[in-house]
């Protein structure tokens, strides 16, 4: 009798042990997946509001249909260590592109920076081709 509760008790032991990594597992893959979704988000209001300011003429603070004098507070960002730089809780955010009717936005991840998530708008385009969102090694 003694040695079935022994053996009842290692695959206890390995079995909740199998639950403990698969559940860590899951947990991981659904912040990495939150995180990529925090990111986008962030990039894609940014994005919006440099339509704003592209619109607006330059007497009222905007681009006058121009990107290339734009900073990260005219996106509704704090600047960060320069202009076209700033970072939150998600990730770190430059403006990698600013010309004309050219706007880029670059999102990284703070816990991979190598995970990136590009967002570029083209006012010149059709409005189905204006925006494109890209991921970089996710």
């Amino acid at each position: 009798m003694g040695t079935l509760q022994l053996l009842l008790v290692v695959v206890g032991v390995v079995v909740v042990g199998i639950a403990i990594v698969v559940g860590t597992n899951i947990f991981g893959s659904n912040s990495e997946e939150a995180n990529k979704d925090a990111i986008t988000q962030d990039c894609l209001r940014m994005v919006s509001a440099a339509e704003g300011y592209f619109r607006k003429p330059s007497m009222l603070g905007g681009g006058n249909n121009r990107f290339d004098n734009i900073n990260m507070s005219h996106l509704g960002m704090n600047e960060g260590a320069s202009p076209l730089e700033t970072e939150n809780i998600n990730g770190k955010y430059t403006i990698t592109k600013a010309a004309e009717a050219v706007l880029e936005v670059t999102g990284a991840s703070l816990r991979n920076p190598k995970s990136m998530v590009v967002v570029s708008i083209d006012m010149t385009a059709t409005t189905e081709k204006r925006m494109i969102v890209d991921y970089q090694n996710w």
